[in-house]
This record gives C-alpha cells, structure tokens and sequence, in this order.
C-alpha cells in the first residue's frame, strides 16, 4: 500500500510518485515541474478554500467565454505576459533588427486571402488613413527570398477586428502576399487604431480588479513564412501612437517600433518593413478562431 498523506506538506512527493510511469519524457518533466510550484505557491500563500474556488471559477470562466470571436483563454495567457515571454524565448532575433518575434495575439484566422502585390486589404467602404505598406523578406545571410508568404490582419479604424464587427465583410483588413524574385511585398491598407481587449469576460474581471486599462497601442499584424525557415510572427507598432508603454498584453519591444511616414496630402501614409527568416523548421501556430 503506498503512503497517505498526513500533511499538506507530504503530499507532493505522493503526487510527483504518482507521474513517475508517464511514458513522455518531457510532459513528465513539465508536469512535475509544474505541480511542484503549485504546491509551494499554495503552501507560500496559504491559499484558502475561497480563493481556490475563485482560481477554479477563473479558469472555467476563460474556457466558457472562448468562441467564434474572440479566444478568452489566449487573451488571459496575453494579460499575465506568458504569451510574449513564449515568444521571445522561442524567437530569438534573426539577425534584422525589424525581426524580433510578438504573440500571435486571440484574433489571427488562417486562410486569409491570396492577394496580388499592391493590392488593399481594406474593402472599399474602411473609411481611414491611407497606408501603403512595402519591405523586403531576406534569409539569415541577407539573401532575398523569393515566395515567402506574408500573412497581415489588423483592427478597424474603429478598433474592431472583422471577426467583431458585424458592419464589416468576411476577411476584411486580411491578406496573404508573395514575395517576388528579389523578396520584396507590398500592399494598401488604412492606418490602424488601437483598441481594447474584450473585457467582457473573466479577462476585464481581471483587468479591472488590477486597475489596468484594456487598450492596445495601434499595430499591424504580420507572419512571414517559407518552407525551410522558421515563421516569424510579429507586430509593428507606430512611434507616436498612444499606450506603447502600457500595452495589456506587454507585446511591444523597442524592435517592434516603427517609422511610419504621415499622410501628406493626396499622398498616403507609408511604413517600410523588413524581415529576416532564420532557417529552421516551418510550423504555423493553431488558430484562436475559425
């Protein structure tokens, strides 16, 4: 018969015996690495039978409020800064300055459109900001890499997503873009705002309990992919916007940071991005939403 437990402190060797026969090595490790912080969190705290109700209620909460439009479970994982430490500990640079990775974020779909090169995102009736957007994808040597896939989404000038906002078509404010011979890409678009994370979810519960406001700075969203190289998922962010040094989510890095030219008169605004692809294997993230 094996032990029982006698105090909160000698259950924990019980429950780390209890995963030793797990075949994977490495969800063994993770599983009794995490286990034992949780342990020594709730002994540290002395965490009462309330307040473990309440985490349990959180979690169920995320998972209850995640659907068609909005992930509550990657939006949590965003808030408490999990989601950007994953990305730049998995990210390193690849050797451009503009390369540095970010967090996916809960609103990228797969399958955007395929479109020509120059061609707009934003369907005819986004009103907003004219921007034209143009830079080149190279490899780790600076070599350009023809065929490399673009992928870009951003928010409304309003600060919805598509998937949000009923009064927008299906796909807007998204588009995929090949590169040509020499790496370059380019596309229109409107200037994006900032907005805030959904907060009416256990999220803005928790946001509001913190006294945390919920508004991202202004960004464009863009993955660039191609077979042999690792997918560089990663955000630009205007200089001048508002919030770049309170983001809920803390996804902007100085890297991140970007030059972007203002509208002048009839002509648009204008940000020139480029990126460099480390090579390595070619796996795209699971979506947060169809």
């Amino acid at each position: 018969m094996r032990p029982l437990p006698t105090t909160p402190e000698s259950l924990l060797p019980l429950v780390l015996a209890a995963f030793a026969e797990t075949p994977d090595a490495r969800l063994r490790q993770l599983l009794a690495s995490l286990t034992t912080h949780l342990h020594s969190f709730v002994l540290e705290h002395q965490v009462s039978q309330a307040e473990f109700e309440r985490a349990v209620a959180f979690l169920v909460g995320i998972g209850q409020a995640t659907g068609e439009t909005k992930n509550e479970v990657i939006l949590a994982a965003d808030l408490l800064g999990v989601s950007t430490l994953v990305a730049l500990l998995n990210n390193p640079g690849a050797g451009g300055h503009d390369s540095d990775a970010a967090l996916l974020g809960p609103f990228w779909r797969a399958n955007a459109p395929v479109l020509e090169a120059g061609a707009s995102i934003a369907c005819d009736s986004t009103a907003g900001v004219a921007l034209e957007v143009s830079g080149t994808v190279a490899d780790a040597e600076g070599r350009p890499l023809a065929g490399a896939e673009v992928d870009v989404w951003q928010a409304s000038p309003v600060g919805l997503y598509e998937n949000q906002d009923p009064q927008q078509p299906e796909m807007n404010l998204r588009g995929r873009f090949r590169t040509d011979a020499e790496g370059r890409y380019r596309f229109r678009t409107v200037f994006p705002a900032g907005y805030p994370v959904p907060t009416d979810g256990p999220c803005g519960e928790l946001l509001r309990a913190q006294r945390r406001h919920p508004f991202r700075p202004a960004h464009l969203h863009f993955m660039v992919s191609k077979p042999g190289c690792k997918v560089l998922i990663t955000q630009v962010f205007p200089e001048n916007t508002e919030y770049l040094d309170s983001d809920p989510v803390f996804g902007v890095t100085t890297a991140l940071v970007g030059r972007f030219e203002a509208a002048s008169g009839p002509l648009p605004a204008r940000l020139r991005r480029d990126f460099t692809l480390a090579p390595g294997e070619t796996v795209f993230p699971h979506p947060p939403i169809p």
